[in-house]
């Protein structure tokens, strides 16, 4: 059996559908985590009992440098005005992580996300560093596809 190199962690794009808001730096939250009941039956001392409980997903968090492209500045506030509640669609998207001849080695997709979180860069004046914002999706479901 032939072993395969880690893929590295650089090298993946991101899509949000009918939202142009070009590369992203980096990319977290890929997280999914089953809750977990123990249950002690009385005179068993050798083990637990484990049930499982919901799934709960970690809200993904997207950076990128600054630029003249609002896309996700605009999401935000179409949410902060109108509310998710009040007809702001959710959108789904997929994350793409390549391999070193940038085809796709894992796909992600999230379900019936919207932005609950943006933050600026940090502004000043004794560095030449890159602008970055960043936004924190809140979505409905991730599941990875067999590519």
């Amino acid at each position: 059996m032939a072993s395969s190199d880690p893929y590295r962690v650089f090298n993946f794009l991101i899509e949000i559908e009918g939202l142009v808001i070009g590369g992203f730096s980096e990319c977290s939250g890929l997280q999914v985590e089953t809750e977990l009941f123990e249950y002690r039956e009385g005179g068993l001392n050798e083990y637990m009992h484990n049930f499982v409980g919901s799934t709960k997903y970690t809200p993904l968090v997207l950076k990128h440098g600054l630029t003249s492209n609002d896309g996700l500045w605009d999401w935000h506030q179409r949410i902060v005005s109108q509310g998710v509640n009040q007809g702001i669609k959710r959108l789904n998207g997929t994350i793409y992580l390549l391999d070193q001849q940038r085809n796709q080695a894992k796909v992600w997709n999230f379900k019936q996300a919207f932005p609950y979180k943006w933050t600026g860069p940090e502004l000043r004046a004794d560095s030449s560093e890159v602008a970055f914002e960043s936004v924190e999706l809140v979505h409905r479901g991730l599941n990875q596809v067999r590519v």
